[in-house]
């Protein structure tokens, strides 16, 4: 499965996750656009593959659509061999310089917990976020403090 297909997932277990957003800006007398990787309520946020150097856009992607949209920026990097390697320590210490929150999440672990999302009653709210709560869980999908979404309390 492709950084497309979990950024999907990822962005679906999100509160009002929404992939793909369009974002207009001008440039040079025209009007251009990116493309978030996912966005919610409060944030925008870039995901990213572990191992890859292209990791490193995410931050600046991030950025530049928090400028646009006044959402708080955020970088996940999907965890694919549970280690933490050279770009996912390039990106946590450059995050936490730049004050931009910072998670991994386990690829297998997304796969896992939206096959079974509907299991734990979510329902078809789709404000409320499914992620994992509990500490167990959370060693797979570590959103951080600073990602504040509603919560199902499990």
């Amino acid at each position: 499965m492709n950084e497309l297909a979990v950024t999907a997932l990822l962005c679906g277990l999100l509160g009002g996750g929404v992939t793909e957003q369009k974002q207009y800006f001008p440039s040079l007398g025209e009007t251009r656009h990116i493309r978030t990787d996912c966005e919610t309520p409060t944030h925008v946020i870039e995901v990213g593959l572990d191992n890859t150097s292209s990791a490193r856009d995410s931050v600046h992607q991030a950025v530049f659509a928090s400028m646009l949209t006044g959402k708080r920026p955020m970088v996940i990097l999907i965890d694919t061999d549970g280690m933490e390697g050279r770009y996912e320590q390039e990106m946590r210490l450059v995050t936490r310089r730049l004050g931009v929150p910072y998670g991994t999440c386990r690829k297998n672990f997304v796969l896992r917990w939206a096959a079974t999302s509907p299991f734990r009653g979510v329902g078809l709210d789709k404000t409320l976020d499914d992620l994992p709560q509990s500490a167990s869980t959370r060693t797979h999908c570590e959103l951080g403090a600073e990602f504040q979404a509603p919560s199902l309390g499990n």
